[in-house]
């Protein structure tokens, strides 16, 4: 029996799940378009573990989403983890952001790219085929109309997350097909935590970092005027 906690706070969706063998047991979320996760993280946490029927003590494992995302997003579920994992002294999984925001749909041929909105036209994206093999690399990529022309012109391509919204304003071949109200959840991290679990895939606790994949920009506040 292997119980895992899963987190996900990489978007604006605050996530958190409970899996028992990799199957879903227990799923709190929100996601209003605020970034509320300092606030309910916890308060979920604590939810999950009573929908459960479990404590801190019966967890074996704990996942977090590792990124790309929200810098500070991540940065409150690691810390959230580590917390755990050190209290608990139990094992620290992560989960590549967008692996499991591609396993919010299926398809039965063509390609997937989950995709995250990293400002103005810019994505976080990777590329994956139906069998959720990764086919390319994560990368942050501005978004024309040239974009992922390689895989439009060979078959359908499915593009979901919020940046999707992006592709969807540029992006007008008859092979494109956008599911824009998709979000990382901490939902599908249950199989792909577990499947890390049963390979003793772990992290160490004291060093792990989340993925940025670019280096944090903090947004100059406007001046008020007198």
């Amino acid at each position: 029996m292997a119980y895992i906690l899963n987190i996900e706070t990489s978007t604006k969706n605050c996530s958190v799940s409970i899996s028992e063998n990799g199957k879903l047991i227990a799923l709190k979320e929100l996601n209003t378009g605020n970034y509320s996760h300092a606030e309910v993280l916890h308060p979920f946490i604590n939810e999950v573990l009573k929908t459960a029927n479990i404590s801190m003590a019966d967890l074996n494992a704990v996942a977090v989403s590792k990124g790309p995302g929200s810098y500070t997003g991540l940065r409150i579920g690691v810390s959230a983890v580590k917390g755990v994992c050190f209290a608990q002294d139990i094992r620290l999984i992560s989960i590549e952001t967008l692996t499991s925001l591609a396993h919010a749909t299926s398809i039965k041929k063509g390609v997937l790219i989950p995709m995250l909105d990293a400002r103005r036209m810019e994505v976080y994206a990777a590329v994956f085929d139906s069998e959720y093999r990764q086919i390319r690399d994560i990368k942050a990529e501005i978004v024309d109309e040239h974009s992922y022309a390689e895989y439009l012109e060979k078959g359908p391509v499915y593009f979901l997350g919020d940046g999707a919204e992006k592709c969807q304003e540029v992006l007008a071949h008859s092979n494109a097909i956008f599911i824009t109200d998709a979000f990382p959840s901490a939902k599908e991290m249950c199989a792909l935590s577990h499947a890390k679990y049963q390979k003793n895939d772990f992290e160490d606790v004291a060093y792990f970092e989340p993925f940025y994949l670019k280096d944090f920009v903090a947004v100059p506040q406007k001046k008020r005027s007198l």
